[in-house]
């Protein structure tokens, strides 16, 4: 009978110590499922804001298009005044969605991972490696250079 009593604790312990490993086992397994689920909604929402990316691109070109058009008409014509007004509602559409202007102004350093160097022109005085002018409009998506400005950039 004493036998049976010291036995009865030793099980009662052991038994108490295994369903404390499993409990802590079992929040260890639920925090990495939180963790993991917290991870794949940040890589879900990452790529969601670059899944248009292709269609952004292509219409970027539409972008430019409009801007060639609208530099070869008059001022006064009022073709011109129309097309400026489907080029803003363009432009505001694609704003909605992330795409936004490259801001390039002459005298800015150049910045690869912003620009792109066209043709390299004398400075006449101006610091070497600044933009002399913009030849093309660059633009991001949420913060990720899609197409940089093409520029011309001094000696």
């Amino acid at each position: 009978m004493e036998e049976a009593k010291e036995t009865i604790p030793t099980e009662l312990d052991t038994l108490k110590a295994q369903c404390e490993e499993y409990l802590n086992g079992w929040k260890r397994a639920k925090a990495d499922l939180a963790n993991s689920k917290a991870e794949e909604g940040k890589r879900l929402a990452e790529f969601a804001k670059f899944v248009g990316e292709s269609m952004m691109k292509d219409l970027i070109t539409v972008l430019d298009s409009f801007a060639l058009a609208s530099a070869a008409i008059p001022d006064e014509n009022d073709a011109k005044k129309g097309l400026l007004i489907i080029q803003a509602q363009l432009e505001d559409a694609l704003k909605k969605h992330g795409l936004e202007k490259i801001t390039t102004t002459i005298g800015d350093a150049f910045d690869p991972t912003r620009h792109e160097a066209m043709a390299l022109v004398d400075g006449n005085g101006k610091l070497p490696e600044t933009v002399a002018q913009e030849i093309e409009k660059g633009y991001s998506l949420n913060g990720k250079v899609i197409k940089p400005a093409r520029v011309m950039v001094t000696k």
